[in-house]
């Protein structure tokens, strides 16, 4: 995206709308680790109404928002992180556990990409929080 556009949480919140729409997704999960957060978390609390799911996993950018704003957000959401992931991940829920439809999956032994350190597990998380959306 144009620096100029991803300088505010508006313009990155305009831009993965952009991205969205061009794509055609309709009612997409998103998925949203670590610093794609920056982008997620505008999109999340201006049209979580567009998304089927909402995945987080110890994205930054949680203390930005409000416990109040978190709460207006109805999209179910999967907060993911690893345990060793002992800086971002608490933060990130200590904020997005505001979210009223949120579920968490805590991976062990994985760290900030637990994704990577630990992708069975974490792929049976996706898969089962996937499921169980409408």
């Amino acid at each position: 995206p144009p620096v100029e556009m991803v300088v505010t949480a508006q313009g990155r919140r305009t831009f993965l709308d952009h991205v969205l729409q061009e794509l055609g997704m309709q009612r997409p999960v998103l998925v949203s680790p670590s610093m794609s957060g920056r982008f997620a978390l505008p999109f999340l609390l201006a049209h979580g109404d567009q998304l089927a799911g909402f995945v987080p996993i110890a994205p930054v950018g949680t203390k930005d928002y409000t416990a109040e704003q978190y709460r207006r957000v109805q999209t179910p959401t999967l907060i993911l992180y690893g345990d060793r992931d002992t800086r971002l991940a608490p933060q990130a829920l200590q904020n997005l556990q505001h979210l009223p439809e949120h579920r968490v999956a805590v991976l062990s032994g994985a760290g900030h990409a637990c994704y990577l350190d630990k992708p069975v597990d974490f792929h049976q998380a996706l898969l089962g929080f996937l499921r169980q959306l409408k």
